[in-house]
Order: structure tokens, then sequence, then C-alpha cells
């Protein structure tokens, strides 16, 4: 999955905002004014920040190398995901799809009401 395809992805879901409140070169998707996702732009490597369960966060870092603790984020919460390595781009959908619906999930119900319809 390209950058373009990933951003692509990512604003096809109800509700999502793209956003730079960090700068020019980092991209950010929020649902409900939460990030979900977000890359740098200036990275030689194409790597995504994705939100994760914690023990869903475990498992995938011991069987996948290009899953690693979260750059710059919460490490229990977040990976950071190689979009470039040999994850299939079902996977990584996936793995956005889980970070969108956990984000989702906890906003007020009346926000994931709105969001939903």
């Amino acid at each position: 999955m390209n950058i373009e395809d990933f951003r692509n992805f990512c604003m096809k879901k109800p509700g999502v905002k793209e956003e730079f409140p960090f700068g020019p070169e980092t991209l950010v998707f929020k649902v409900g004014g939460k990030i979900f996702a977000l890359t740098g732009l200036d990275n030689s490597d194409f790597s995504v920040n994705l939100k994760c369960d914690p023990d869903y966060a475990e498992e995938l870092r011991e069987k996948h190398t290009e899953v690693q603790p979260g750059y710059h984020m919460n490490k229990k919460h977040w990976n950071t995901v190689n979009f470039e390595g040999s994850l299939s781009e079902e996977f990584l959908s996936e793995l956005i799809n889980h970070s969108y619906e956990l984000v989702l999930k906890s906003l007020p119900k009346l926000k994931r009401a709105q969001i939903e319809s």
C-alpha cells in the first residue's frame, strides 16, 4: 500500500478528517477529533503509527518485524507499522480498520452516533 492508497483508504471512512497539526511534514487522520493514524511525509521509509489494543499490539510485534512500538507515541497503545515490508495490503487495511474502530468506540455516544449515521 503506497501513501496515496493509504490516504484514500482513510478518507473513505465516516467522519475522518485529514490534518497537519504537527507541521507540514506529518499527515494526521482523525475521527471525532482524535488521532487514529499518522505518518511522516519526510521519512525515507513509508511507515504509519496506528492505535492498537495493547494485547494485540504485543502479539503483532512478536509475529511481524514490520510492527514496532509506536515511534514518539505511547508504546502500549500505538504501533509503528512499516508499509514497505512484506505485510499484505489486506492486512495493512485490517490494522488501519482496527485503529479507526478503537478510536471511534472511545468517543462519547452522541459524537459516535453522529459519525455513524
